[in-house]
């Protein structure tokens, strides 16, 4: 059987746009992984989409993954409003363009390496792996900001 890796992911931004950062806590068998980055000038949005990315692509066998998010707009665009995004050429149902499609179509790629199940848990209500991520996005922020300070 095939072992499952949960994965908890969370992105935070100082401002929105402004400087941000993601975490990502991996967690299988007896073994744990944690990691975060972040960026000078970012949205929320796109943290958030960067930690299950990361998450994904430090993996480095096909692997059933249990993807929890405290992010709808990640869960329910990686769910359900990518396949009509993919369908209409990455435009939205107005047709607009999909905001973040550098993200998305990178996340497309990622996930058909492995089998997700997709898990949105609501954030800062107690969930340990939430919180850890979270505190991990908070330190990429940090992260940022003091890299952003060294430019100056």
């Amino acid at each position: 059987m095939n072992e499952v890796v949960n994965i908890y992911t969370d992105g935070a931004c100082k401002g929105n746009p402004g400087p941000g950062g993601w975490g990502v806590w991996m967690k299988w068998a007896d073994h744990e992984k944690e990691f975060c980055g972040g960026e000078a000038e970012t949205t929320n949005n796109r943290m958030e989409m960067m930690a299950v990315i990361e998450a994904l692509a430090s993996l480095k066998r096909s692997c059933t993954v249990r993807l929890h998010t405290d992010s709808k707009y990640v869960h329910d665009g990686i769910s359900t409003w990518i396949h009509n995004w993919k369908r209409r050429g990455w435009l939205t149902a107005d047709k607009k363009p999909v905001k973040n499609v550098d993200l998305w179509k990178r996340l497309d790629e990622l996930v058909r390496g492995h089998e997700v199940e997709w898990v949105w848990v609501k954030g800062h209500a107690g969930n340990p792996g939430n919180e850890k991520a979270d505190e991990l996005a908070n330190l990429g922020v940090e992260e940022a900001l003091r890299a952003g300070a060294k430019k100056q």
